[in-house]
């Protein structure tokens, strides 16, 4: 017998309401990236990505951030992370969206600590779409520099790149987690990014470091279970099609988290990955199910 047709269906509409309600509060809740088929008959429709009746990869991929935007009010961009991306695309990008969904992206790597740079081929390009964004997140690998090096490098960027936008740091460092830190991100109004990932503490540990709250709005990201590779949780959880691994850690952090911030009226972003349990859109369902 196949239990799952007995398995309640994934109410789309209903968390749509949610996000909506959260966002008006200014908790902005969404996944990072989109372009999953695995979310097809949940999130996407299948009907629409079709080409002379049959389905179309291609249009889904082009396609499908405009059916995302009908459930969430704002997506997490990985994709400029790896490239500076030119003003086509970006046209190309806001032009197939609502525009009240708000898209946060990081930071090009070959540009993080290089203010120049950072400006002139990936701000500047923005600048039409200011309004349009959620923060711009500066996503560091585990680093061999001792923390106060690490921090002349923050100090340096963001000096040159203070109030053009929100901005937030994410570290592989647990030991870069001290007062310096944060601190350091304090005295420009840069988030730090709450993440869980391989090997960070756990999101509700991060939370209860004195000084981690370093401005008037916070970014969190579920990336892994802390003590999971990245690459076991791609083997273990593609095509990302439902909740494998349920972490209810995780599921109350991000639940505090929402309540502090609506509680201290700080804006917040949430961002949840498939990797964390398998499939972010019904992680999140259960995150802000009554």
């Amino acid at each position: 017998m196949n239990l799952s047709l007995f398995e309640p269906a994934f109410d789309r509409a209903g968390l749509a309401r949610k996000l909506r309600a959260l966002a008006e509060e200014n908790i902005w809740i969404g996944t990072s990236s989109w372009k999953y088929e695995g979310w097809l008959d949940q999130i996407y429709s299948h009907e629409r990505y079709l080409s002379r009746g049959r389905y179309s990869k291609k249009r889904f991929e082009s396609d499908c951030l405009a059916e995302y935007s009908e459930t969430f009010p704002t997506v997490c961009g990985d994709f400029a992370f790896y490239q500076f991306p030119t003003p086509e695309f970006w046209s190309k990008l806001f032009g197939s969206v609502p525009t009240g969904l708000k898209i946060a992206l990081k930071a090009p790597r070959d540009g993080l600590l290089d203010a120049e740079v950072l400006r002139t081929m990936f701000l500047d390009l923005l600048e039409p779409y200011k309004d349009r964004l959620g923060p711009i997140i500066f996503e560091f690998a585990t680093q061999n520099a001792t923390l106060e090096t690490f921090n002349r490098g923050l100090n340096r960027v963001f000096s040159s790149l203070n109030g053009i936008n929100d901005f937030a740091v994410e570290v592989r460092n647990p030991e870069y987690l001290k007062p310096e830190y944060f601190a350091c991100l304090q005295e420009h109004r840069v988030a730090h990014v709450f993440n869980s990932w391989t090997r960070m503490p756990s999101i509700s540990e991060q939370m209860k470091i004195p000084g981690a709250f370093t401005t008037d709005f916070t970014v969190t990201r579920a990336l892994l279970r802390p003590g999971r590779a990245y690459e076991q949780a791609v083997e273990k959880f593609q095509p990302y099609e439902k909740v494998q691994d349920e972490n209810p850690e995780v599921r109350d952090a991000l639940r505090d988290m929402i309540r502090r911030m609506k509680e201290e009226r700080r804006a917040a972003y949430i961002y949840v990955n498939n990797r964390l349990e398998g499939n972010a859109p019904e992680t999140i369902q259960a995150v802000v199910a009554d």
